[in-house]
């Protein structure tokens, strides 16, 4: 039987201080601290995934500062990228409004081969905390108006839906390019039994 690898380089942006190193640290080495410093630049991190029994999934994961999307520089970050997730912070409703900036700073700079728009996640972070300052109306009517693949509400702290929306994104990506773009961009519904997603089912 035939064995397949792929690599992926996922884009993990957002404004500072919404838990995007949180999130890449649970995910990569399932842990979590309240102490991470402020990303300068860009951090990497890289996760294999054993998709299936033939398949080998690695991904590289580009931990983008918040300031960044200010510079020139996120033209050199974003290239070849196959997929995206944007963060932000339920408490902090002004993280939520400059997601939009994020998404169109993305898909002007970097595209897929057939001229699509790379695959983006919105991931709504820190869901464990009840302050929250975004209704989930205004999350879902704004992941279905800008092209996301759909949204998640997300804790880096009590790793909730981290691995289930990576494996979202993943599966996506690995059907690309012709994604279906139809009906697409609600609150992606993460009740299915675990095992399903190993498998690349979404």
């Amino acid at each position: 039987m035939e064995r397949r690898d792929y690599l992926f380089k996922i884009l993990v942006i957002g404004d500072g201080q919404v838990g995007k190193t949180s999130l890449v640290q649970r995910y990569v080495n399932d842990r979590f601290s309240k102490h991470y410093k402020s990303t300068v630049g860009v951090d990497f991190a890289v996760k294999v995934l054993q998709w299936s029994d033939t398949e080998t999934v690695r991904l590289q994961l580009w931990d983008i500062a918040g300031q960044e999307r200010f510079t020139s520089m996120t033209r050199i970050y974003y290239r070849e990228a196959a997929g995206c997730i944007i963060m932000f912070d339920v408490t902090n409703p002004t993280t939520f409004h400059n997601c939009l900036n994020w998404k169109r700073d993305v898909d002007s700079k970097v595209m897929l081969t057939d001229g699509s728009p790379v695959p983006c996640i919105l991931l709504a972070n820190k869901c464990d905390l009840s302050s929250w300052e975004v209704t989930h109306d205004s999350i879902e009517q704004f992941s279905k108006g800008h092209g996301f693949i759909g949204w998640v509400e997300t804790s880096a702290k009590d790793n909730k839906n981290i691995n289930e929306a990576m494996s979202v994104l993943v599966n996506k990506m690995m059907t690309q390019p012709g994604v279906r773009r139809e009906a697409q961009g609600g609150r992606i519904q993460l009740d299915v039994p675990k095992g399903s997603y190993e498998n690349g089912c979404c």
